[in-house]
């Protein structure tokens, strides 16, 4: 496998603002198809930028989401500025969720997001601090 760069889509993520929140996701899926992707791969991006995206929205003081385009693979970068993840591996755990229950009540926050992006994910890689949380998933085409 190479590791040909081909291009970078990026957008900021606001924190709690749910009247936009999915936009970055669709965006990244409808690129993807305009490219002519597997549609197989273009599903399992979809799923991991949109847990991403509503992860920033939800968790943190806001963010950015990158897609990279590269020759064999494509990968999503989510990355906010904390308050970060205490227990990685718990939030790992599918169902498990911090979510406030006012997020809740709006139909997010099921504990699946972390889940979800791991298992659709060919490479996975997170790193949290206070100062926010870094995660790093590949799809390879």
């Amino acid at each position: 496998m190479t590791d040909f760069f081909l291009k970078r889509l990026s957008f900021n993520i606001v924190a709690n603002d749910f009247t936009v929140a999915g936009k970055s996701s669709s965006a990244i899926k409808n690129f993807l198809k305009s490219m002519g992707l597997e549609a197989s791969v273009v599903r399992r991006i979809a799923i991991i930028s949109y847990e991403a995206e509503i992860n920033i929205v939800i968790h943190s003081y806001g963010g950015k989401l990158h897609c990279d385009l590269y020759e064999d693979k494509i990968t999503i970068i989510s990355e906010d500025t904390g308050p970060g993840i205490a227990n990685i591996d718990l939030a790992l755990t599918e169902g498990y969720s911090t979510a406030p229950e006012s997020v809740r009540e709006l139909g997010f926050g099921a504990g699946m997001g972390l889940p979800n992006m791991k298992n659709y994910s060919d490479d996975f890689e997170i790193k949290s601090s206070s100062e926010g949380t870094f995660i790093k998933i590949s799809v390879f085409v």
